[in-house]
């Protein structure tokens, strides 16, 4: 999908959710009536009375606890991103996914699959190095399948689906480590008694 359609869909999403937040203000303060008294007019917190100043001290726990929900639980929403690009990869490997034409180019599956992983312009990756070269057993497949396809066809996807499985096992390790150094975190601060409501409870643990 191009930019400009997919920014002109957010652009739109925004528009109507203002107006149509507009439009119930403005409706509301229409039809609504206004009967204001001195119940009305009063302070109030879930319905119960007020008791005392609203300028109290506030429990430090409370803070501690919100700290620690936005380091460990926000951070899963990392995973996708990570879980897009993981499938994707693994779309390219698929053997029922055709990813190289007669030709030698690109499928327009595979080439929208490489978009959206952010390759600008997709092309048939180059079988060189030692990552991309085929083994005796892989080069065995490859003529195998030359029957129904050209050399370079074969080849080619063959390419394609050794550059997904790359990218599959890049984006493996790389979450691996991220939850490795998340799960340490965790384990550091629960070992602090940071998680004990009272932290009393942690100085007589570590005693």
């Amino acid at each position: 999908m191009h930019p400009v359609l997919i920014a002109g869909y957010v652009a739109l999403f925004v528009a109507v959710g203002i107006a149509f937040l507009a439009v119930n203000l403005i409706v509301g303060w229409l039809v609504r009536p206004r009967m204001p008294n001195t119940e009305k007019l009063e302070v109030y917190e879930c319905g119960e009375p007020t008791i005392g100043s609203s300028f109290v001290q506030f429990d430090l726990r409370f803070y501690v606890v919100a700290l620690l929900f936005i380091i460990f639980d926000v951070e899963v929403a990392l995973f996708f991103p990570w879980a897009t690009v993981f499938g994707k990869a693994t779309q390219l490997t698929d053997p029922a996914l055709q990813t190289v034409q007669a030709d030698g180019m690109l499928t327009p599956a595979a080439t929208g699959l490489l978009r959206e992983l952010g390759v600008k312009k997709p092309a048939v990756p180059e079988t060189l190095g030692p990552l991309l070269t085929p083994t005796i057993s892989e080069a065995r497949a490859i003529e195998a399948t030359r029957g129904e396809a050209t050399p370079q066809q074969a080849l080619g996807r063959w390419s394609v689906a050794r550059t997904g499985s790359l990218l599959a096992r890049t984006a493996v390790v790389d979450m691996a480590a991220f939850f490795a150094i998340l799960l340490v975190g965790f384990a550091y601060v629960w070992y602090r008694g940071d998680l004990d409501w009272v932290r009393a409870v942690a100085a007589e643990r570590s005693a």
